[in-house]
């Protein structure tokens, strides 16, 4: 074409050009033809290899339907080989058993020891003749069951029926009970009810019932609460149950019930009303002193904790005098604090529950002891718990009350005593007098210038930011939950003033005084070595004024003696000194010397038997 093209370009003869032309069209014919023929050779191609894939594709299904049937066949097999008949399943005697108890048209010895078969049917027939034997002794035991049950029910009728005039007999007994002060009735109904008491308070109510008709007919032991809900409790299963992780179990509980998603303040307060729950039955202690009064204790036992918690109040005879310094001496929370050493009720004294209220996200015990109760380790006592770190399961012993309950018992009435005194020696103390008990009157001199004219509560951050109480406070001799009272004494223009810090074990533990003088300068136990002296005398030398019946007036004696002390220290300081004229500060004591030795020590020590101050 491209020759086509040039020719005519070069504008040849039209002959060469058809002939250029009839050859280009012959061989477009002749590649048409060759096309075709490509096309019809690769259509048979084709048609030829699909024929051979089709014989392929049929061999190769019948070769999968002869596998499947191998595998049909293999698979039936080895269920006939794995076959396993009902009678296996039958835990049949053993051979000598069977020939040794079967009878011989059963057994057939002769034909079953040699044909394995014909003895497995022999053994089946076997079972079969014991099975009807057993069936029909079932029956019979049956029928003598439904007998005795008909029996059983025939008396328990009988019973309930005389139950009513039991009952009747029982009311007509009540006047002759309470002529004889013998109530049967409420002693029978705390019995049945005592029942229901969690193991713990149950070992303390009967303890206590037992130390109450031996030693003591003062004390009232009762069990209040609701005796529907205790029964309704099984106290043999285990009480707290295990809580799971919290978001957890929020989405379980969301897809079981499909309720609205608890917010996390429901959710906070649902687990502490169950970690903090109580038994629905408590037991109420009422010691009653000679005096009048009365202190009355509430037990309770939280199910989750597994501890014992007090409530306490106390009843107040009429002729107890009243104090605004010692008003919270008889305040429940303190009013039992250290009735044994270290125990001041803050804590639970179950180290496992510190764990278990931080597992389900609550704050310390402390936290709900206004809730709750205090949980003292005497009350623990008591109900005969032990919390020691090698035991797993805490069981309540009647050994351990036993072994408390009367010492917790004295204990508890001395608490009583001793504070009731310590608050009408306060309530004097406001007036400006101080009461000396007439068996200690002479332990002292008749006549005492030095008069207190202050007596106030105080504070701990009060105490530590003295001066001459440092020393006190950075040697751990003072802490912060004892009882401060600040009293002031005067003699003409002398003043002192004493910080006076008593513990919750008062009177065991005397009380200390911490005394500062100011009369001319500034004076204390840091730059005064006879300020010092008049401490020691006070606080060191106090067991001179405690005697085993009345030791419950320690603070009056020690205060008298601090008010003798500061005459003889006024007194000597006042005629040691050098000024003419009259003096502010006369002479009322006897005394031989008014200093001696190198420390140059004062008189505070009196004599009775002569009525003159010496040195110790």
């Amino acid at each position: 074409m491209l020759d086509i093209k040039s020719l005519k370009d070069k504008k040849a003869p039209l002959d060469e050009i058809d002939k250029k032309r009839v050859s280009v069209t012959v061989d477009f014919i002749n590649l048409k033809k060759l096309n075709r023929l490509a096309h019809m050779r690769c259509k048979k191609v084709r048609e030829h290899t699909n024929e051979a894939k089709q014989r392929i594709d049929q061999y190769h299904l019948q070769l999968q339907n002869l596998l499947y049937e191998t595998m049909h066949l293999e698979k039936e097999i080895t269920k006939c080989l794995e076959f396993k008949s009902k009678d296996e399943e039958i835990e049949l005697v053993t051979l000598k058993e069977f020939y040794d108890a079967a009878p011989a048209d059963i057994s057939r010895p002769e034909s079953t020891k040699t044909d394995p078969h014909q003895q497995r049917l022999a053994r089946l027939g076997w079972e079969l003749e014991q099975r009807k034997q057993l069936a029909k002794k079932l029956k019979d035991s049956k029928q003598s069951k439904e007998g005795l049950a008909q029996e059983i029910k025939n008396k328990q009728e009988y019973l309930e029926n005389l139950q009513p005039k039991l009952k009747t007999v029982l009311e007509a007994t009540k006047p002759v009970q309470e002529y004889l002060d013998m109530p049967f009735d409420q002693i029978r109904e705390q019995q049945e009810t005592a029942r229901h008491l969690p193991p713990a308070l149950y070992v303390l109510y009967m303890q206590i019932s037992a130390y109450r008709q031996a030693c003591d007919k003062g004390l009232q032991i009762s069990i209040i609460g609701d005796l529907q809900a205790a029964k309704a409790i099984k106290s043999s299963a285990k009480v707290v149950e295990e809580d799971s992780d919290s978001d957890q179990e929020d989405q379980e509980h969301a897809k079981k019930s499909k309720r609205r998603r608890k917010t996390v303040d429901s959710r906070v307060q649902e687990r502490k009303q169950r970690a903090l729950k109580k038994h629905p039955l408590t037991v109420k202690l009422d010691i009653n002193c000679k005096d009048g009064n009365s202190l009355h204790l509430t037990f309770h036992f939280l199910l989750t904790l597994e501890i014992i918690t007090v409530n306490v109040s106390l009843s107040l005879a009429e002729s107890n005098a009243s104090s605004v310094s010692g008003s919270d001496l008889l305040a429940p929370e303190s009013i039992l604090t250290d009735l044994y050493p270290g125990d001041h009720g803050n804590t639970s004294p179950n180290p496992a529950n510190h764990y278990e209220l931080r597992k389900l996200g609550l704050k310390d015990f402390t936290s709900y002891i206004s809730e709750v109760g205090w949980p003292y380790l005497w009350a623990q006592w008591l109900g005969g718990l032990q919390f020691l770190e090698n035991n797993a399961v805490n069981t309540p012993d009647e050994n351990v009350s036993f072994a408390h309950m009367q010492e917790t018992i004295r204990r508890l009435k001395h608490r009583v005593r001793s504070r009731l005194c310590l608050m009408k020696q306060t309530a004097a103390f406001e007036t400006g007098n101080v009461v000396v008990n007439p068996e200690y009157q002479g332990l002292f001199p008749s006549k005492i210038v030095s008069r207190l004219t202050s007596w106030k509560r105080s504070t701990f951050e009060d105490f530590s930011s003295l001066p001459n109480t440092q020393t006190l406070v950075a040697d751990d001799i003072v802490e912060k939950s004892d009882i401060f009272f600040t009293a002031v004494i005067e003699r003409g223009s002398a003043k002192m003033t004493a910080q006076v810090v008593m513990t919750h074990d008062y009177p065991k533990v005397a009380p200390m005084f911490a005394v500062s003088v100011l009369w001319q300068h500034e004076r204390s136990a840091v730059n005064d070595e006879h300020v010092k002296e008049m401490e020691e005398e006070v606080n060191v030398h106090h067991e001179e004024l405690m005697k085993s019946k009345s030791c419950d007036t320690i603070l009056s004696n020690q205060m008298q003696r601090l008010l003798m002390c500061f005459d003889i220290y006024l007194e000597t300081e006042a005629a040691g000194s050098e000024e003419e004229g009259p003096r502010e500060i006369s002479k009322e004591k006897i005394y031989n010397r008014m200093l001696r030795g190198p420390s140059r020590s004062k008189p505070f020590q009196y004599c009775p038997d002569i009525g003159i101050f010496t040195h110790r």
